[in-house]
């Protein structure tokens, strides 16, 4: 478990939102430690615009981003996944590929900003929370000591991570102001 780089992919249902999120976060906080990817049980075939427009506004490149199937991940030449995070109850109960390798996984639930009704302010503010809590996660990822945890212990970090990082507090302006 200790490559110098772990792959990550973040899995939902319509790769639409939170999975896209998830993926663009961890790529910006990794420092190179990790490389996200991110695919959907059934994919929406393309990225919410509210997902791009909160990706583009924190002033991160939405380069190479696009809602894909996790048969992509599945496939023989498809990178090794160290590690696999569902971020919706839909995907977390579906019955995923089997992942070359035996990744740590956890399951992040988290409600979906895509699913928000109401005003594009609605809207905007319900990708906010999303990529607010997505944020506190990943910053509790990437300070794990990967260098001591075996797959056992890592799984276990993995799925700890959401109880604490939602009673922790975000670090301000950690990746910049969203307006």
């Amino acid at each position: 478990m200790n490559p110098i780089t772990l792959n990550v992919l973040f899995l939902c249902t319509g790769n639409s939102a939170r999975s896209i999120l998830a993926e663009t976060i961890l790529n910006v906080l990794s420092d190179g430690r990790f490389h996200a990817y991110s695919a959907g049980s059934q994919p929406a075939g393309e990225i919410n615009p509210f997902a791009l427009e909160i990706i583009r506004r924190m002033g991160w490149s939405d380069h190479g981003l696009r809602s894909k199937s996790w048969d992509e991940f599945a496939q023989a030449d498809a990178p090794q996944m160290d590690l696999i995070i569902t971020v919706c109850d839909s995907a977390a109960g579906v019955t995923c590929p089997v992942w070359p390798g035996r990744p740590a996984n956890a399951h992040w639930s988290l409600p979906d900003p895509a699913a928000v009704s109401g005003s594009a302010e609605d809207k905007r503010r319900a990708f906010l929370e999303a990529l607010t809590v997505l944020r506190r996660r990943i910053e509790m990822l990437v300070t794990l000591p990967l260098e001591k945890l075996d797959a056992v212990s890592l799984g276990r970090e993995l799925q700890a991570i959401p109880a604490r990082a939602d009673k922790a507090q975000a670090t301000p302006g950690r990746l910049g102001d969203y307006r």
